[in-house]
């Protein structure tokens, strides 16, 4: 396994020394620029056949930028272009029906599509019926976590269930374990917690530098927000 990964860590160095190509190549010519993509072509090859292992990832999308749900409905989209059945279980949200569970109703029963909120605490004004229905939706992920035939589950805004207090994360860590080995797992919403993060496989931060409602007063819009 040191070897191996040795020689993994040596392909590596070796695609970044070459680099990506175009005008940050140094060679001026074209000859010159056709060897250097050649032996990029070679080490990457390697690199790919080198990682050669399939099995399910849990990938989190977090941070206070926006795009986490929707990077998390891209791998929507993509799974069930793949003719693969998929569950998305939206906590807190609940209040509206968003345009992409409009758009994915072509895809009928290849996809669970449940929203289990009642919207914002500050809509709800309730914190003992929030609880209740996280606790809720919670059931609703294991069931779908546990089943074989779901290449795909998305649990929406799981993320400020378990910082507002009405999850635990022993519960989460827990019911990721009850995955079959093929079956991916997407966790959203800010604030992923430490423990969550270090159990992830893939764990990208969307970090806001403009939201045209903080900076410009312009209101939440059908296509962009829901």
């Amino acid at each position: 396994m040191a070897d191996h990964d040795s020689a993994v860590a040596g392909l590596d160095l070796q695609a970044a020394e070459l680099g990506p190509g175009g005008v940050l190549a140094p060679e001026p010519d074209a000859e010159g620029y056709r060897r250097r993509m050649e032996r990029r072509k070679e080490v990457q090859q390697q690199r790919v056949g080198e990682r050669n292992l399939e099995q399910g990832l849990v990938l989190v999308f977090t941070g206070d930028g926006k795009g986490k749900t929707t990077a998390a409905l891209g791998l929507v989209l993509r799974t069930l272009g793949h003719g693969e059945r998929v569950a998305v279980v939206q906590f807190i949200k609940g209040g509206w029906q968003p345009g992409e569970a409009k758009a994915l109703e072509i895809f009928g029963d290849a996809l669970a599509w449940q929203a289990l909120g009642e919207g914002f605490t500050w809509e709800t004004q309730n914190r003992e019926r929030d609880r209740q229905l996280v606790q809720e939706a919670w059931q609703q992920s294991l069931h779908h976590l546990a089943d074989g035939q779901r290449k795909l589950v998305v649990l929406d805004e799981i993320n400020v269930a378990l910082k507002l207090g009405y999850l635990e994360l022993d519960q989460v860590l827990e019911g990721l374990d009850l995955r079959p080995e093929l079956t991916h797992v997407a966790l959203t919403g800010r604030g992923a917690p430490p423990a969550l993060v270090e159990r992830a496989d893939l764990v990208t931060e969307m970090r806001l530098v403009r939201h045209p409602f903080r900076e410009k007063g312009i209101k939440a819009q059908v296509g962009i927000e829901y």
